[in-house]
């Protein structure tokens, strides 16, 4: 059954006692940022809008997420889709921002993009990407979240419960 490949799943990846550094890092950077910012694709893109919710609502930060239709198509029409997140994220850009990049396989071009304008600002980065452990993003972040594994349902997972896991520890 798929529920069987989701338990050990789980198991063996939240049993790493990198994800515990990694998420402990996290909470240190983020405890005393001002402004969380995230950016995705899709799945992950639904998971930047959720996740702006709660770190807003619960951890009573400033968020913004690049998930609104109308701004989407006008930056990619200007700019190019492979260039609307980096541009979006150069005009919303303040000192001190940290970038939450999610992409489940971590070579999506745009993603890539906003991250290497970010870290161009001075930005600090944390990751989240899957599939193969040496993907394009996987390196980029100060932290980087590697979900191995193809199968995009426990990879987009296991990305909402190290975002969760990351705001409990922030309350």
């Amino acid at each position: 059954m798929q529920i069987d490949l989701y338990k050990k799943a789980f198991a063996e990846y939240f049993d790493s006692e990198s994800i515990r550094n990694g998420i402990a890092k996290a909470v240190e950077i983020i405890k005393p940022a001002k402004r969380v910012v995230f950016i995705g694709n899709g799945g992950s893109n639904a998971i930047c809008s959720h996740m702006m919710e709660d770190y807003m609502k619960i951890a009573s930060k400033q968020t913004l997420s690049f998930t609104d239709a109308a701004l989407i198509t006008c930056f990619a029409n200007d700019y190019g889709y492979e260039n609307a997140m980096a541009e979006w994220v150069n005009f919303s850009y303040q000192p001190g921002d940290i970038l939450v990049a999610i992409s489940s396989s971590g070579e999506s071009e745009n993603i890539i993009n906003a991250v290497n304008r970010h870290k161009a600002n001075g930005g600090i980065l944390i990751t989240l990407s899957g599939f193969e452990p040496g993907n394009k993003l996987s390196t980029l972040g100060d932290i980087n979240f590697n979900t191995p594994g193809r199968n995009y349902g426990i990879v987009e997972c296991f990305h909402q419960v190290i975002l969760h896991a990351i705001l409990d520890e922030l309350v």
